[in-house]
């Protein structure tokens, strides 16, 4: 690999879905190569780099494994990265408090309700 356009890779990675919001995304400040933070869309990988970035909510952080220059299909691209992303932490359920109602109300509560609620306005 001599080395490829890092837009272009994470374009063709499949890590966003188009090569403008790669560049997008660059330029912005939120991809880093090797923990720097790359600035150039233009900026060449090389096999072994780690990229990290965020798209969206969602963080990558891959090592370049290998570079093509078509966007193949979803199936071809586990030649291109190895993930190191890690595991997103462990969300501790919500303790289930249980709200106790009473019966529905009748039709009968409903209009003594609405004529409630039309003195007071």
């Amino acid at each position: 690999m001599n080395g490829q356009r890092l837009d272009k890779w994470l374009w063709c990675a499949r890590l966003v879905r188009t090569r403008s919001l790669a560049a997008k995304l660059i330029e912005g400040g939120k991809v880093r190569v090797n923990g720097v933070r790359t600035l150039k869309a233009s900026r060449p990988l090389r096999l072994g780099d780690v990229v990290t970035g965020t798209a969206g909510r969602r963080l990558f952080v891959v090592r370049v494994t290998g570079a093509t220059e078509r966007r193949g299909s979803a199936s071809s691209i586990a030649a291109l990265y190895d993930d190191l992303t890690p595991a997103p932490p462990k969300l501790s359920e919500p303790a289930s408090i249980e709200v106790e109602r009473g019966p529905r109300p009748t039709k009968r509560d409903r209009r003594k309700l609405d004529a409630f609620k039309a003195e007071r306005t």
